[in-house]
């Protein structure tokens, strides 16, 4: 009534304040009435976009559009991006487990005390509720994506859909699969396209958009969830907890390692250019698009 708002005081600082009008009850009755009222501990909601481009709308409506066109046919669907890099080693990770004490960890998280870098690749099989990573050790780059999506599909996605010659990819419009990065088409052309005979056909999620991936939270969710508060000390055991994520929703992941080196800052050849065999669709091309194999 007074407009005074305790919205960050704790339970039992609550009762204490309301002891000084004459109003006697315990912090467990406090949080009882709070949750009867609706009230309950919250962190912000990250929902307000303020780089949202005009087209945003326009682009979702076509990416609905292009999923039930392929999910009619039963073709391939997946959503691709890479996870946060991190490093190996005995190291905090985000997160509690039951444990009888502490995990003591290092207190500073200096690159030169790992033992090496991990960058998980993701691949979600939309249709078929199936995840893959590959777990890269060098850079993220549009050749180390082009691989990941080509090893899911020599290992997973042809014997998966066996008369499928179309793929459809979301992905971002930022990063190694990003909308406005010519290597990444180069790289689907020659690691995709052209080896396995496939035509690609690729959706960018508008700006600011990459929570609707939905790669986001079906997959990387439940795998952070996985091995929260444990420390990544080893590539078997990242490999490990991907490989034993699950959900309820029957989620089930494979992992794959790739030792391969990949150098950043390379651009694609004019050779390489000139043999891109990509067509833009009609509806936002720089978003949407198809790379076809060489004839």
């Amino acid at each position: 009534m007074t407009g005074l708002r305790w919205c960050r005081r704790t339970t039992v600082t609550i009762a204490e304040e309301l002891a000084a009008f004459d109003i006697f009850v315990s912090p467990n009755t406090v949080a009882r009435l709070l949750h009867q009222m609706g009230y309950s501990l919250r962190v912000n909601a990250k929902q307000i976009a303020t780089t949202a481009s005009p087209e945003r709308d326009r682009q979702f409506t076509y990416l609905a559009d292009l999923r039930a066109r392929f999910q009619r046919q039963h073709l391939p669907i997946i959503s691709v991006d890479t996870k946060k890099r991190e490093l190996v080693g005995n190291f905090k990770n985000p997160g509690r487990r039951w444990e009888c004490q502490p995990r003591r960890v290092y207190d500073h998280d200096f690159r030169t005390d790992s033992t090496g870098i991990a960058i998980p690749y993701g691949i979600y099989d939309v249709q078929e509720n199936r995840g893959a990573f590959v777990v890269g050790v060098s850079h993220d780059t549009p050749a180390f994506a082009a691989h990941a999506i080509a090893l899911w599909w020599n290992r997973e996605g042809a014997p998966r859909y066996r008369r499928s010659r179309q793929l459809l990819i979301l992905a971002d419009t930022g990063g190694s699969n990003g909308s406005r990065t010519l290597a990444w088409k180069t790289e689907i052309q020659s690691q995709l396209a052209n080896q396995h005979r496939l035509a690609v056909t690729v959706a960018h999620y508008p700006s600011g958009a990459s929570k609707w991936n939905p790669i986001e939270h079906r997959l990387f969710s439940a795998l952070s969830l996985n091995w929260a508060g444990e420390p990544l000390d080893s590539y078997q055991k990242i490999l490990n907890y991907a490989r034993t994520t699950t959900t309820q929703a029957g989620l089930t992941v494979t992992a794959y390692f790739d030792r391969r080196h990949y150098p950043t800052g390379l651009k694609p050849s004019p050779e390489e250019i000139a043999s891109l065999r990509l067509q833009r669709h009609e509806v936002l091309p720089d978003w949407n698009y198809t790379i076809s194999p060489q004839m």
